[in-house]
């Protein structure tokens, strides 16, 4: 499995060796945890943006009846030319 090499702050390192004693698991396995934990938190948030565009995309008409100052002017409108 491949591996990877963490540098910690001395404070940090305290830290985790604290935390990892208190719930009773390794320093390895509590770093692993909360990386899994951050991969799986991005994966969701992605997931959630992907799901708003969609919803958006599809909602466009509705949106733009809805909220008319938001919507961009149009192409050199107020330009001098």
């Amino acid at each position: 499995m491949p591996a990877l090499n963490v540098e910690f702050s001395d404070r940090e390192l305290e830290d985790l060796r604290q935390i990892a004693k208190e719930r009773g698991t390794s320093m390895k396995a509590l770093v692993r945890e909360a990386a899994a934990a951050d991969i799986a938190r991005h994966r969701a948030l992605q997931e959630g943006a992907e799901a708003f565009r969609r919803f958006f995309a599809s909602h466009a008409d509705e949106f733009a009846a809805a909220f008319p100052e938001d919507e961009p002017s149009a192409r050199g409108a107020g330009r001098a030319a």
